[in-house]
């Protein structure tokens, strides 16, 4: 980051001390904000609207009359009504009840707006028009499991509520608390990455088009079902991370929040850009993040697409060879930038154990290191070129003409000192359109030939083998955290299609078969069971956590992989058609191995063809660049740790 960014970032954080009594304060504006229920039962409202002649609120309680209860404006376009409780000391406005705020512009205009700090909307099925609800239960839910610690391994399982089950509906919150938590927690993934839960108009968007930024989305349940789903993630020791990506003409202008266009507009994505200068933008952004961890307890964030916001070409029609010149210089949106550092720098202040993700496909240096680094402040960056990189060589490449040296390249090339989040793929490549690693190395196979009740075609063996190597490739070699999309892990065999007009609306495809998995005749129950213990055992032995790893081998005609990383001995062997017996690999540590994780095991889909009693014994014979090594027996995936290794045993 240039010197500058660092600059203003500090200069923010003196002017919110001198303005607004420091950020703690300032980053609590959803308590003045919208509406407020006080101690008398008197209900404040207040909304920042500059560009209003004026502004009234209407809803149930006063029989929609739109002129009976106006706001007083005060300084800097803000605007504050008091409503005193009724005759019987109750609010004047019953929890669950409809309103609206009535804009009147300079032009004559009469707008019906929610407020943009509306806690709570809803619309009638089949409407477009949301409704603001108030939302103030007589017994809310009150959470009473604490924030588990950040992990030290991360490993992410990226889900979507409405998609979180086997019926072609809207899933609940309830749902996923019930069904889909016990199945994160069993796989052993310690964080969740929750999609799509601030309130969006469009269920196709996948949530990436938010129009009420403080509600959560009502189609999955109510706030306090959500509260619910978070509490018993945070019981089972899982930290949830929200995704977080607009407000347009809320006081009738072309700006407000937004800066004016054709700065304001992003040309491929059809949404407004946030004006990240102005002072009551960061106080709603900033308060925005605060008011999901408060009171949904949310354990840190996702920043989606921030390659639009770090450059004032968003991206569009640029390509980064990581050339310097590319992050530095007039083309960086300095606003963007500070707004990056300060969110990161108060999180980080207030909670010390929050997560933050950037999602950038620039490579932006110093994106992980914190402020007093000149960095911006993230905890991981999304390795978003891994992906690309399993789709590519499955689209263009047959398996004997892979690249060994290649693959490795990509799943190692990041910046030293800042940690990547590794994925083999997303909910990106999940979508219709485009196809999953299941999907592109079985095909159409898996809707015929995936019992286990039948001799494995080639297809389907081959294809079971590489989607586990896949896999652990990317878990063991790619980075310091993992992430999978939810289904995934057991291979879901059909691709994901939000309800639209082009499929007559359908929800075939926006689900995901959990119920496939709970079918022993089937084989994705051995993907998964794979997945599971690929997991535990990384949480056994810390690969995450470690330093990189060093690879020790790359062999092009035999098709092997060995690398070693926290006392593991990863060998991938992804020829086609050969195992190879007394494999010399490079070992550093001398002494006796086991075999921890073994791809080929019956469980797992495999052929049971190691003894796992076998112990391999280092020679003295220096190889690869590594001190000892020794002969071992490779068909797909094995590791090896040392005998004397002070962790848990193969389960």
């Amino acid at each position: 980051m240039s010197i500058c960014s660092v600059i203003c970032c500090l200069c923010q954080l003196l002017q919110l001390e001198e303005a607004e009594g420091g950020f703690d304060q300032f980053t609590r504006s959803y308590r003045t904000f919208g509406v407020q229920r006080r101690p008398d039962n008197s209900l404040f409202f207040k909304e920042w609207a500059p560009a209003a002649e004026a502004l009234f609120l209407t809803g149930d309680f006063n029989g929609w009359d739109k002129f009976s209860h106006p706001y007083t404006k005060k300084e800097f376009g803000k605007w504050e009504l008091i409503l005193p409780p009724k005759h019987d000391k109750s609010p004047a406005v019953d929890h669950n009840t409809k309103l609206k705020v009535v804009v009147h512009t300079k032009e004559g205009e009469r707008l019906y707006r929610l407020s943009p700090w509306a806690k709570y909307v809803t619309r009638e099925e089949k409407s477009v028009i949301y409704d603001w609800v108030h939302w103030d239960p007589p017994q809310p839910y009150i959470q009473i499991h604490p924030r588990p610690k950040k992990p030290t391994s991360l490993r992410t399982y990226e889900a979507h509520v409405g998609i979180a089950s086997p019926e072609g509906k809207i899933a609940s919150y309830t749902n996923f608390t019930t069904n889909v938590l016990p199945r994160i927690k069993d796989l052993g993934y310690n964080c969740i990455q929750l999609m799509a839960i601030m309130e969006h108009a469009y269920y196709a968007s996948f949530g990436y088009q938010v129009t009420s930024f403080f509600a959560a989305s009502s189609r999955y349940g109510t706030p306090d079902e959500l509260k619910q789903l978070i509490d018993v993630a945070h019981s089972m020791g899982i930290v949830v991370l929200l995704d977080v990506d607009g407000l347009n003409r809320f006081d009738g202008s072309d700006s407000c929040f937004f800066h004016s266009p054709p700065r304001g507009e992003h040309s491929l994505w059809g949404s407004r850009l946030f004006n990240y200068s102005s002072w009551e933008v960061l106080r709603f952004l900033l308060s925005n993040l605060r008011w999901w961890m408060e009171e949904y307890r949310f354990d840190g964030f996702r920043f989606d697409g921030i390659t639009s916001m770090l450059y004032h070409h968003h991206g569009i029609g640029t390509g980064f060879s990581g050339d310097y010149s590319e992050y530095f210089g007039l083309q960086v949106d300095e606003d963007s930038l500070v707004y990056l550092m300060l969110a990161n720098h108060i999180l980080h202040t207030l909670y010390p154990d929050c997560i933050t993700v950037a999602e950038d496909v620039s490579g932006m240096p110093a994106l992980c290191r914190g402020l007093e680094e000149g960095g911006l402040g993230f905890d991981y960056r999304l390795a978003m070129a891994i992906p690309d990189k399993w789709i590519q060589i499955l689209k263009e490449l047959k398996d004997e003409d892979w690249s060994m040296g290649n693959i490795v390249y990509t799943l190692t090339n990041r910046r030293y000192g800042e940690k990547c989040i590794a994925y083999a793929e997303s909910h990106d490549q999940a979508l219709v359109g485009d196809k999953t690693l299941a999907f592109w190395l079985m095909d159409k196979e898996m809707y015929t030939n995936m019992s286990s009740l039948i001799p494995m075609t080639p297809i389907i063996d081959r294809g079971m083998q590489l989607h586990k190597m896949i896999r652990l490739l990317t878990h063991g070699l790619g980075g310091e955290g993992y992430l999978n999309f939810m289904g995934n892990e057991f291979g879901h065999p059909e691709w994901l299609d939000f309800p639209r007009e082009g499929n007559n609306q359908s929800y075939h495809y926006a689900r995901r078969q959990f119920n496939l998995v709970d079918m022993d005749h089937l084989r994705y129950c051995q993907l998964y069971a794979f997945d599971r213990d690929m997991n535990r055992t990384e949480d056994k032995y810390g690969w995450l956590a470690a330093p990189p790893a060093f690879v020790s081998a790359k062999h092009e005609g035999d098709k092997v992989i060995v690398f070693d990383r926290a006392n593991v001995l990863f060998i991938f062997n992804f020829h086609p058609s050969k195992s190879f017996q007394d494999y010399r690999v490079a070992v550093e540590v001398p002494g006796k191995y086991k075999i921890k994780l073994d791809s080929d095991e019956v469980l797992y889909g495999g052929h049971g063809r190691l003894d796992h009693n076998t112990e391999f014994f280092t020679e003295l014979q220096p190889f690869n660049g590594r001190s000892n090594s020794m002969k071992v027996n490779v068909s797909n995936i094995i590791l090896l740790t040392h005998q004397r290794s002070p962790f848990v045993e193969r389960h």
